[in-house]
């Protein structure tokens, strides 16, 4: 079981400190900056879901011995306009660079998407998940 927490420090601005204590500025200080000054709660939860699917490709990938020169996740979700702003929609784009065989790319997303992530599968029964792939050979 792990453990985080929160905490606030002024105005909307909080630091989360995860279960081995890294720490991540999080929410907005409007009295100095207008703007988010730090994540967004709402981001964190697409890059829980982006990272969570990139560990299980990346780790699927290497044992395969594939040639994985670079590889990121790029998320787009789309919530709900009322509170609680429910997501609705979540896409990923999953961006591979090297000699790679897509269908074995392909798996690995599925295996990460369906039964690693502990993210995606925890959200999946009332957000919509879809994914695109797009490999650059090297």
């Amino acid at each position: 079981m792990g453990k985080v927490s929160v905490k606030w420090v002024e105005s909307q601005l909080m630091i989360g400190v995860d279960s081995l204590g890294h720490t991540l500025a999080i929410g907005s200080w409007p009295e100095r900056d207008p703007e988010w000054a730090a994540m967004k709660a709402s981001d964190l939860l697409m890059l829980a879901a982006a990272s969570c699917s990139a560990y299980d490709v990346i780790m699927i990938l290497r044992k395969q011995r594939a040639d994985l020169v670079d590889f990121e996740v790029d998320v787009t979700g789309e919530q709900e306009p009322e509170p609680p702003n429910r997501f609705t929609k979540i896409h990923m784009l999953y961006k591979f660079k090297g000699d790679l065989d897509e269908v074995k790319v392909r798996k690995a997303i599925a295996l990460s998407e369906d039964k690693y992530c502990s993210i995606i599968c925890t959200l999946r029964p009332s957000v919509a998940f879809s994914h695109s792939v797009e490999i650059v050979k090297k």
